[in-house]
């Protein structure tokens, strides 16, 4: 019988820039981010125990970490998608067109960042990685990235990247047996 590998996919608490509509920039979790995450270990809403523990380097990400009490090793694969030259803007401030074309074409880098497609194929090539080294995995880490690894799960178009909603502080659960299986419900 093959060994299932279980990964968790754990997103950032709340932000600011989360709560604003804004591209973030490298901004702390707010205080209703850091109690949302409190009452989600207090409900036992946690990811796995005896897992390897990734977190990406962005200060939200290490600090939901903390919060959660999971401490492990920095990894640059799990950075937030890059926003480019809208960092710090929010959404509604940016020329429509542009904001559009991002909202509907994958491959658009007009803000001179990385495109969707662009973080789908990262997100591939960190699950392959995983698959390979056969550790159950608990990463902390973004809602784009968690959107990304969903849609390389499901083999699905990058297309489809704007169509799921991540919810913050929440916990994603994928398993691994050969190919890679989306666990949807609690374990």
């Amino acid at each position: 019988m093959q060994t299932v590998l279980r990964v968790d996919l754990v997103g950032h608490g709340l932000t600011e820039a989360v709560r604003k509509a804004r591209f973030p920039v490298d901004e702390p979790l707010d205080e209703s981010g850091r109690a949302a995450l409190r009452r989600a270990a207090v409900r036992g809403r946690v990811p796995l125990t005896d897992a390897q523990v990734l977190i990406a380097p962005e200060r939200r990400a290490r600090e939901t970490a903390e919060v959660l009490r999971l401490t492990g090793e920095s990894d640059e694969r799990l950075r937030d998608l890059d926003a480019g030259s809208w960092r710090g803007s929010e959404m509604g401030s940016l020329v429509q067109d542009q904001l559009f074309a991002w909202l509907t074409d994958p491959q658009f880098r007009g803000h001179g960042g990385e495109s969707v497609t662009d973080l789908v194929e990262r997100a591939r090539f960190w699950l392959a990685e995983v698959a390979s080294a056969g550790r159950d995995t608990v990463a902390v880490t973004h809602p784009a990235v968690i959107r990304a690894a969903v849609l390389v799960v499901l083999d699905a178009p990058p297309k489809s990247f704007w169509r799921m909603d991540v919810a913050t502080a929440g916990i994603v659960r994928l398993h691994y047996r050969g190919n890679w299986t989306l666990r949807l419900g609690e374990d």
